[in-house]
């Protein structure tokens, strides 16, 4: 896992104790894991972790469904 993932799974278990363990394609949405308050707060980690800015005009919900489709579609593009 990478560096970034593993700060992406720091937010969400630090924001959400109650969501346990999380796997890199368990759905995060079905579970709740990032509840609608924290979530500008997660683009904005998301962002800081990529090097770019997130228009929030070319996102699908589904860009955030597991770890490794954010990491596939945020973080990928840049190194740990």
């Amino acid at each position: 896992m990478s560096d970034k993932i593993t700060a992406v799974l720091e937010f969400i278990t630090t924001r959400n104790p109650a969501v346990g363990e999380v796997g890199l394609d368990d759905d995060l949405i079905d579970r709740r894991a990032i509840d609608s308050l924290a979530f500008v707060e997660f683009l904005y980690l998301l962002e800081e972790l990529g090097g770019e800015p997130i228009d929030p005009e070319d996102i699908d919900v589904d860009d955030f469904r597991t770890l490794r489709k954010i990491d596939a579609r945020f973080l990928a593009r840049t190194a740990n």
